[in-house]
């Protein structure tokens, strides 16, 4: 007796993949489109409409401890509330990194801001 191959479980995982690939390649056709690609989208942080100051001349707090100037605009920014100093940031990434220990990082900013300030001379 010969017995008859069940295809019915493979064409529905094979549709399916099908359809999750296209609806992926949907989303990667979404990515390039002009507001994506000019920073235009949803993700782009809100420039303030008037520029904001922060500490360290607006530089990203981490590049200065680094001995960097990394310019920052200040749409992503924190405001110690011990103090009311603002920090502006180039990135969430940055941001976040800094939030993880921020008193020793504005100490390291600090610090590196003091390099920068004798360099600079």
């Amino acid at each position: 007796m010969h017995k008859m191959l069940d295809l019915r479980p493979a064409t529905s995982r094979l549709l399916a993949l099908l359809l999750l690939g296209a609806a992926a390649g949907d989303c990667l056709a979404q990515a390039t489109t002009p507001a994506a690609v000019q920073g235009t989208g949803i993700w782009k942080a809100v420039v303030p409409p008037t520029p904001m100051q922060g500490e360290f001349d607006s530089l990203d707090p981490l590049g200065v401890a680094a001995g960097a100037r990394i310019k920052a605009d200040c749409s992503l920014n924190w405001i110690n509330p011990d103090d009311g100093r603002r920090y502006c940031f180039s990135s969430g990434t940055s941001l976040e990194y800094f939030l993880d220990n921020p008193h020793a990082s504005i100490d390291r900013a600090r610090r590196g801001w003091q390099k920068l300030m004798t360099t600079q001379k």
